[in-house]
């Protein structure tokens, strides 16, 4: 039975009992179809309730506080063009956070191996530090700043993180010495890591459930687009000029995101029912009806000021503590497939397999891979499934690791035998980025904004968040190590096993969000998969 149909079979049984009063029938009636229409589970609850003669939920019923999102229907004259201009608007920050994962491409190549950019030098050692320092301060600042967003607001924490970017950009151009390198990639990273958080975060509690994929996944597709363009400035720019251009961005994307809404979700937590409306007519329209959506938001959030415990308490949730593991191990299988080592290696492939392409335009290539397939993840998202594109993803990336391991193992055996096979690790380089860019790299992002219920999603996305960032670094600064205890070869091997671990992950652990509202996804996570209005009332009857 569906959610729909329950909600207003109930709401026909309450109107029809003897002795109940018509105006209290006809306002469960009314929510019933409010939430057949918005997928609000409190209002099939509490007509349910009403047969039995109550509509207060029990203790049962609080275990999963329902995460909180527009519910909106596509026939209620909502408009959509609205959601993408903010989501894309957010997603500045991730173009940002792209030009500060690409810019130690041609950093490297001018500062270390030229000698130039600096009036100090800078050796292979140092700068792998440089690089790295940006992972740490990302991991530093996840958690802080999941508080910092239930304070101020998902807007404000967003325009509040240009600052930490241009000081960091400011540091890294006119740096005197290594340790500002070193600090000013920290600061960087600082900005970076907290927009990793927040604006998936933003997107999630925007967007309808219909888009909310494809919403979710501008964020990648920026950071992609932020890279490539990196790389490109950098074939014709030197580092200076390219700092410089790259400290402007986030002064763009604060003078655009000014003027986009908060979050209604975050107006209605702080008891700003007024702006709420504006904030969901900007984003839906003004021919939009906004007082169910309104009425749902403010219902769950009473629901869970009612209920409100501390975090240690809502980490120790079941629904919680599963939708942690389920984040937590995307972002580990994200950085252990072997994305940073196909990344590292993929100038000296091209080089190896005589294509005649130099490393910057290689790199420039890479790039443009990685921006049309995570715009045709982007694209697909919301049609194929969260699921679908991992899985396709990790057997994809698994068959390529160990096909370019198989090409390093045996050139390191005897380098005549792979005199004819130049074709095989370019090949599946290209099938690797491809096939990263539309599942490994957006969905565990994504995925993070739609696991969580609202109580806990600021605190648990930045523990995933953080554990992300850790192990960036940790797979970063252990690369060099693991090719000389293991060879080359191996070390794909590694990644590609990993993968296929990832693969089994997916298949056993991981639900499917797409085209559910983030109440069912909470109580799927919970175990009720089938109907979860009558799953829910069984539960509380027990």
């Amino acid at each position: 039975m569906s959610t729909a149909s329950s909600s207003n079979s109930s709401g026909e049984e309450a109107t029809k009992k003897p002795g109940s009063n018509n105006e209290e029938s006809s306002h469960l009636l009314e929510s019933a179809e409010n939430g057949a229409k918005y997928g609000s589970r409190q209002a099939v609850k509490i007509v349910k309730g009403s047969d039995n003669g109550r509509t207060s939920s029990t203790p049962h019923e609080h275990e999963n506080l329902l995460g909180n999102m527009v519910h909106t229907s596509t026939s209620n004259n909502s408009r959509k063009l609205p959601q993408y201009v903010a989501a894309l608007a957010a997603a500045g920050g991730a173009f940002a956070c792209g030009t500060l994962l690409g810019w130690t491409s041609p950093a490297q190549t001018e500062i270390v191996d030229r000698g130039q950019g600096y009036d100090f030098s800078v050796d292979k050692s140092q700068f792998s530090w440089v690089g790295s320092a940006m992972t740490l301060g990302a991991a530093c600042v996840c958690i802080p700043i999941g508080f910092l967003i239930n304070l101020i607001g998902r807007k404000w924490t967003m325009l509040f993180l240009v600052l930490p970017f241009i000081l960091g950009w400011a540091m890294l151009i006119w740096a005197a010495n290594v340790g500002m390198l070193y600090a000013s990639r920290f600061i960087l990273g600082i900005a970076g890591g907290a927009f990793c958080v927040t604006a998936p975060m933003y997107t999630g509690e925007i967007a309808q459930k219909e888009i909310r994929g494809t919403l979710g996944s501008f964020f990648q597709l920026m950071i992609t687009i932020g890279i490539l363009f990196v790389y490109a400035i950098g074939a014709g720019l030197d580092i200076f000029w390219v700092s410089c251009i790259c400290g402007i961005l986030p002064l763009v994307f604060g003078a655009i995101f000014f003027f986009m809404p908060e979050s209604p979700t975050y107006l209605v937590a702080k008891d700003r029912s007024e702006n709420a409306i504006k904030s969901i007519q900007w984003l839906r329209g003004k021919e939009y009806d906004y007082e169910p959506e309104l009425a749902e938001l403010r219902e769950t959030d009473r629901e869970t000021k009612a209920n409100k415990v501390n975090v240690w308490a809502a980490l120790n949730r079941p629904v919680t503590r599963k939708a942690l593991a389920i984040s937590m191990g995307l972002m580990f299988f994200q950085q252990v497939c072997g994305i940073n080592a196909v990344i590292f290696y993929s100038s000296r492939i091209f080089e190896e397999a005589n294509t005649g392409i130099g490393a910057e335009w290689a790199t420039i290539i890479i790039g443009i891979m990685q921006v049309v397939a995570t715009l045709v993840s982007t694209m697909v998202v919301d049609k194929l499934g969260r699921r679908i594109l991992l899985l396709a993803s990790g057997t994809s990336m698994a068959l390529a690791t160990t096909a370019i391991g198989v090409y390093f193992y045996l050139q390191g055996v005897d380098k005549t035998k792979v005199v004819s096979l130049g074709w095989l690790p370019v090949a599946s380089l290209c099938i690797f980025i491809v096939m990263f860019s539309m599942g490994y790299g957006p969905v565990p992002w994504l995925m993070m904004g739609e696991l969580f219920a609202t109580d806990i999603k600021g605190f648990a996305g930045s523990l995933a968040g953080t554990s992300n960032w850790l192990l960036a670094f940790v797979v970063t600064k252990t690369f060099e190590d693991l090719n000389q205890a293991m060879g080359i070869g191996g070390t794909f091997w590694l990644f590609a096993g990993l993968t296929v671990v990832g693969v089994f992950f997916v298949f056993f652990a991981v639900p499917e969000t797409k085209g559910k509202s983030l109440n069912e996804i909470q109580l799927e996570l919970a175990g009720n998969r089938s109907n979860p209005s009558a799953a829910s009332d069984n539960k509380a009857e027990k």
